[in-house]
């Protein structure tokens, strides 16, 4: 038995020793809480006076472990009178009882909830010890019952339970062929931390029947599973990326930093005794590569990439926002450790404060997320972005959110020259169409040169207008194309010069410039007096390496 089973029933064996009445477990595993609650009742150790364990549902009543039916008492009157009736030392497992409390569009049945408060004396006065535990997979608690359950949190299978589970069915298959070895294994239980047991044995058979055997490409299997999970919550996205930090052109100092922190979440990282990193908020002029950081973290630090829409949270029946935001991040530290992505954030959270019409439910959510960033003990790496930073609260962007704040500014002569390179390179994999152009670092300085001011999006759009030319003269890509391409694009910097001032202002103070030192040379430090100067000319960030 691990630490932290019996840790959890020493906390619940302690509870009901001192006669709480009514304990509630939140839980999808019904099975195994059944189990864990059955083990205390018979043990000494943990419980001292051994209790009788009875089961109670809608659809059979009250039942033994013996599998004996307890005959009139389907019931909730029934089931009520029972518990009151019974003069043994027992423990009654009461199944999806919830439902009686008031879910979704069913109301609540109060002669239900008066039964329960009447039968309390009872309970918790009565010569024989007894408790009431509700299992359930929601919680759901009526207002008039709140002072007298207490709620158990039941977490999911630890690596250790899991590994077991693994053995289990290795043990149970002697024909199956199994090819891995002790660090193997124990990757193939880690990959499944986050799922209930019964997921993870589910997606260990499915990687049995997929290939006949256990391997290592069996974790594809298991994050698969995860995704399933993502999935039913509705307001999670799973991202799937291939991008590689090489697959970024420029901030370096950005990757600099996130290299830096990867595997700080591993068994090695705390021998150091550092905590796993909080998150990063990147913020600055839009199309310039904040959302692409975010995807190639996934690759970066080999972890599931999670994406938080701020539109689903606040969809759905009134009252419901807070729980999904806690929905959703209880699902995020489930599959941890993973990165949790919050694309344009202020867009989500701008209007916290405000007297925006919603009743306070944006400062609600925004509470609970805050807290969350604040206490959270799971390694969830959050990745924020944002265009406009001053709509966000500024209790957001103190630190102990968030461990850095970047500022991603329009990319240096460098920085154009790697982005022009890349989408270059990648697009032209045909002999033919690439024929007539030799990407050298002669060609990417003149089309760095004719650029300066384009963000990252603009010079892809360059590249693919050109190749649209090629393509309509069915002939080979020439550097032309390329040009003509710039010299048809009014960039962002036209439009948005003032907000650009705005936003290097805000950073030269507040946040840690994104591209590296050496790649700021031939720029100069945003400053007050310039804000009617030429903004291609300088950059903002403070410049600090890491």
């Amino acid at each position: 038995m691990t630490e932290c089973n019996k840790k959890l029933k020493r906390e619940l064996s302690n509870l009901l020793r001192a006669r709480f009445p009514y304990i509630y477990i939140p839980t999808w595993e019904e099975e195994r809480a059944v189990s864990m609650i059955q083990q205390i009742a018979a043990d000494e150790n943990y419980i001292r006076t051994v209790r009788k364990v009875y089961q109670w549902s809608q659809a059979s009543g009250f039942t033994e472990d013996s599998g004996k039916r307890i005959s009139s008492t389907s019931t909730p009157r029934q089931a009520v009178e029972f518990i009151c009736k019974c003069q043994e030392n027992a423990l009654f497992i009461m199944k999806d009882f919830h439902v009686y409390f008031g879910v979704g569009h069913r109301p609540a049945d109060y002669e239900v909830i008066r039964l329960l408060r009447d039968a309390l004396p009872e309970l918790k006065f009565a010569e024989s010890m007894k408790n009431v535990i509700f299992i359930s997979p929601s919680l759901n608690i009526p207002d008039d019952m709140q002072k007298e359950i207490s709620i158990f949190d039941f977490p999911l299978p630890s690596e250790t339970e899991i590994r077991e589970k693994l053995e289990e069915i290795i043990l149970e298959n002697p024909s199956l062929h199994v090819l891995l070895g002790e660090e193997e294994r124990s990757q193939l239980a880690r990959a499944a931390v986050g799922l209930t047991l019964q997921e993870a044995e589910n997606a260990f058979s499915r990687a049995i029947v997929s290939s006949g055997c256990l391997d290592a490409s069996s974790l594809k299997t298991i994050f698969e599973e995860k995704n399933q999970v993502i999935k039913k919550t509705g307001i999670l996205e799973f991202i799937r990326s291939d991008l590689q930090a090489d697959d970024i052109g420029g901030l370096e100092n950005l990757k600099k930093w996130l290299s830096k922190r990867n595997r700080s979440w591993t068994e090695s990282a705390q021998k150091y005794n550092i905590p796993a990193p909080k998150g990063v908020l990147i913020t600055g002029v839009p199309g310039c590569g904040k959302s692409l950081t975010a995807k190639a973290m996934s690759a970066m630090w080999t972890l599931p990439l999670l994406k938080l829409d701020f539109g689903k949270i606040f969809s759905g029946l009134v009252g419901s926002s807070e729980e999904n935001m806690r929905r959703a991040l209880a699902t995020a530290e489930a599959v941890a450790p993973s990165i949790l992505w919050v694309d344009e954030i202020e867009k989500g959270l701008g209007g916290v404060g405000g007297s925006n019409g919603d009743s306070g439910t944006s400062t609600r959510v925004f509470g609970t997320f805050l807290t969350w960033m604040q206490e959270k003990q799971t390694p969830v790496f959050v990745v924020a972005t944002a265009n406009n930073i001053r709509n966000l609260p500024p209790e957001l962007l103190r630190k102990g959110r968030f461990d850095e704040i970047f500022f991603v500014d329009l990319p240096t002569k460098r920085e154009r020259k790697e982005i022009f390179e890349l989408h270059l390179r990648k697009r032209l994999n045909n002999e033919y169409i690439a024929s007539r152009l030799t990407v050298n670092d002669a060609l990417l300085e003149r089309l760095a040169l004719r650029t300066e001011g384009f963000v990252g999006a603009e010079i892809e759009q360059a590249v693919i207008s050109a190749l649209y030319e090629a393509f309509f003269n069915e002939r080979p890509l020439l550097e032309n194309d390329l040009i003509y391409a710039i010299q048809s694009t009014v960039p962002l910097l036209v439009t948005q010069a003032e907000s650009i001032r705005s936003l290097r202002q805000w950073a030269n103070v507040r946040a840690v410039a994104a591209t590296a030192r050496e790649d700021l040379e031939d720029y100069t430090r945003s400053t007050p007096e310039e804000l009617d100067g030429d903004v291609r000319k300088s950059r903002g960030g403070r410049s600090l390496d890491f």
